[in-house]
C-alpha cells in the first residue's frame, strides 16, 4: 500500500478537526475519498469544504467500496460498536474518536439511563461492548487506532523522556480536563454519550496517565504498570439551587440524566497514585493540564492553556474574528492565544501516526489496550461513586 484510501463517517467538529489534521499528508500518504453523514446538508458542506469526492447518507455504502482501506469514526460514541465491527467485517482499518465505547442502556430502552441503571450493569456492558469490538478487530486481521490526542501531544511526549532519562519512579500524578460544557446534543443524555464529564473529558487524562505509568513499567521492567483500584465521586452541579436561580448562565446547564463534575483517584500496582478532575463547570477555555511528581524530578503539561502567546484586548472587538483559543467567553482582557491550538493538543501527530501504522502494518503508540482499560476506569469509577468505596479492577 503506497497510500490509505479513507473513508470519513461523521461531518461535525470531530470530523472537522481531523480533516483540517489530514492535510499535510494528502496527496502523498492518504486520500479522503468519501465522507458519510444522516444529515446530508452538512456531510456535502463537509465534502465542499474540504475537496472530497463522494457523499452518502449512509456510512454502509462506504464499508462496500474496494477502494476505501479505512474508515475514520467521528460520531456519537453510542455507534462506536457497530461501526467498529461492521468496519472490521469489511475489511477496514479504524480509526476511533474516544471514548473507545460505553454503556448505552440498550437492554433496557427509555430515558434517564443515567438516573435508574445500576453501575454494575453499566461496567459489565461497557466491558462486554469492548470485548465485541475486540474480537472484531482480531478475527479480521484490521489495525485498529484509538484518537486519544493527549498521548501525543508534545508536551506529554516530553514528560516521556523525562521520565526516560531521569530514571526516577513517577509518585504522583495529577490530570484535568475541563471546561465550560459541551454544546453537542448527544452529550446531555446517557443513552447516547454513555457518561457525563467522566465519560466524555475524563478519557482524555485517564487515557495519558495510564499510558504514562504503561511507559513507564516498560523502560524499566519490561512490562506496563497497570491501574489496580479506583475510587470515583460525581456530582451535578448545574442543579445547585442557588445557580438555578441565576438570571444568567455561563456554563451549559442542560445536562439531564448526566453527570457534569467528576472526580478519580486510581492506584496503580505499584501503589503509586494518579488523581484526575473532569468537569463542564469551568469558566476561561479549555483546561487540559497534567502535573508529574517524580522520585527526582517535576514536570508540569500544560497543553492549554499555555503562555505561548499571550495578547490583551480592552474590547473583545478589537481582535474581530482572530481565533484565540477554544471556548474562551470574551477576547476582552488577557488571553492565552494559543498559535497552533492543534499541535500543541497532539492532533497532527496522533493522525500522522495512524496513517503511518496502517501504511506499515505495525501498532500505534494509542491502540485498542488503551481504549479498553479507560472504559474499565471509568465505569468502575462510576461504580465506586454509586457504592461510596473503593472498587477493584
Amino acid at each position: 500500500m503506497d497510500k490509505v484510501r479513507l473513508g470519513m463517517i461523521g461531518s461535525q467538529f470531530a470530523a472537522h478537526l481531523h480533516l483540517n489534521n489530514y492535510s499535510r499528508m494528502r496527496g502523498s500518504k492518504l486520500e479522503v475519498v468519501a465522507i458519510a453523514s444522516k444529515t446530508e446538508g452538512s456531510a456535502q458542506a463537509t465534502a465542499r469544504k474540504f475537496d472530497i469526492p463522494s457523499v452518502y447518507t449512509d456510512y454502509r455504502h462506504i464499508l462496500e467500496r474496494k477502494d476505501v482501506d479505512a474508515v475514520d469514526l467521528c460520531v456519537p460514541t453510542h455507534l462506536h460498536e457497530e461501526m467498529i465491527v461492521e468496519g472490521a467485517k469489511a475489511g477496514k482499518h479504524v480509526i476511533c474518536e474516544k471514548p473507545l465505547t460505553g454503556y448505552f442502556g440498550e437492554d433496557v430502552g427509555g430515558e434517564d439511563i443515567g438516573l435508574r441503571v445500576a453501575r454494575q450493569r453499566m461496567l459489565e456492558g461497557a466491558l462486554a461492548s469492548c470485548s465485541r469490538a475486540r474480537r472484531a478487530i482480531q478475527n479480521h486481521g484490521v489495525q485498529f487506532c484509538y484518537a486519544e490526542n493527549w498521548v501525543y501531544a508534545p508536551s506529554l511526549a516530553k514528560i516521556k523522556r523525562i521520565v526516560n532519562v531521569s530514571g526516577g519512579t513517577i509518585l504522583d500524578i495529577r490530570a484535568e480536563e475541563s471546561h465550560s460544557g459541551s454544546h453537542a446534543a448527544y452529550s446531555r443524555q446517557w443513552k447516547t454519550s454513555g457518561g457525563g464529564s467522566l465519560m466524555r473529558l475524563g478519557s482524555h487524562p485517564i487515557g495519558a496517565v495510564l499510558h504514562l505509568k504503561h511507559f513507564e513499567g516498560m523502560i524499566r521492567d519490561g512490562r506496563p504498570i497497570r491501574p489496580k483500584s479506583v475510587t470515583g465521586e460525581v456530582g451535578q452541579h448545574t442543579r445547585i439551587p442557588s445557580f438555578q436561580r441565576e438570571s444568567r448562565k455561563w456554563l451549559v446547564d442542560s445536562w439531564e440524566d448526566v453527570e457534569d463534575w467528576s472526580a478519580v483517584i486510581i492506584t496503580f500496582e505499584d501503589t503509586s497514585k494518579a488523581t484526575v478532575f473532569a468537569s463542564d463547570g469551568v469558566l476561561g477555555g479549555i483546561r487540559n493540564t497534567m502535573q508529574v511528581y517524580l522520585s527526582n524530578a517535576v514536570s508540569y503539561a500544560n497543553i492549554n492553556p499555555n503562555d505561548t502567546v499571550q495578547v490583551y484586548a480592552p474590547d473583545p472587538e478589537v481582535l474581530r474574528d482572530e481565533y484565540i483559543a477554544e471556548k474562551i467567553a470574551t477576547k476582552a482582557g488577557w488571553n492565552f492565544a494559543s498559535p497552533n491550538e492543534d499541535w500543541m493538543s497532539g492532533y497532527p501527530q496522533e493522525l500522522e501516526d495512524f496513517i503511518e501504522s496502517i501504511l506499515q502494518g505495525k501498532d500505534p503508540v494509542s491502540g485498542f489496550d488503551l481504549a479498553e482499560a479507560t472504559i474499565n476506569v471509568i465505569y468502575s469509577a462510576y461504580l465506586s461513586a454509586e457504592k461510596g468505596q473503593r472498587v477493584q479492577l
